[in-house]
């Protein structure tokens, strides 16, 4: 294992714990509604769909352009779960389910 591989994964660790521990462990007090904070904690689902939609995307479009079928199911499986009831844990799950099925498909 390369020391370069080693230090990206325990910089993405800490940024991760930074962006989800962080702001709890700095709120002492509840948060207001609507207030800043209370909107930060809020976009943290969507912004992990964001981050499992970019890290989907890249490998299928860069270097070279792949079959996007596999794509185009995840991200239609990740609307359609997240839209009637925003729940990011289902638009997750049915985003990445969708990925693999279609990809299972195609071979």
């Amino acid at each position: 294992m390369s020391a370069d591989l080693v230090i990206l994964a325990l910089l993405a660790g800490a940024a991760n714990w930074a962006f989800r521990a962080l702001p709890v462990l700095l709120m002492k007090r509840e948060a207001r509604p609507g207030g800043v904070a209370a909107r930060f904690l809020a976009s943290t689902g969507p912004a992990a769909i964001a981050t499992l939609f970019v890290a989907s995307v890249l490998p299928q479009l860069w270097p070279v352009p792949r079959d996007l079928w596999p794509l185009a199911a995840g991200v239609a499986a990740t609307v359609l779960a997240f839209l009637p009831r925003r729940s990011v844990v289902a638009g997750t799950l049915c985003g990445a389910a969708g990925y693999a099925a279609a990809f299972w498909a195609l071979g």
